[in-house]
């Protein structure tokens, strides 16, 4: 993938599937700001890709650039 594939396919995850989440906004209210970010990193399936697309976009970056 290239790099500019991989970021709007990020872009459009977090649109889609991130703004107006009701489970982070609950967390964050009932738990704090910390603890939402670590339910989106640990538990959350969008979380979980957005964390691969972040490494493919590292691996893009390193070896080439676009």
């Amino acid at each position: 993938m290239k790099k500019i594939a991989i970021i709007k396919e990020i872009d459009e995850m977090m649109t889609t599937y991130c703004e107006g989440c009701f489970v982070k906004s609950q967390l964050r209210k009932d738990e704090g700001k910390t603890a939402a970010h670590r339910f989106c990193i640990s538990n959350c399936t969008v979380g979980t890709q957005l964390q691969f697309l972040g490494h493919e976009l590292n691996k893009v970056g390193t070896s080439s650039k676009q």
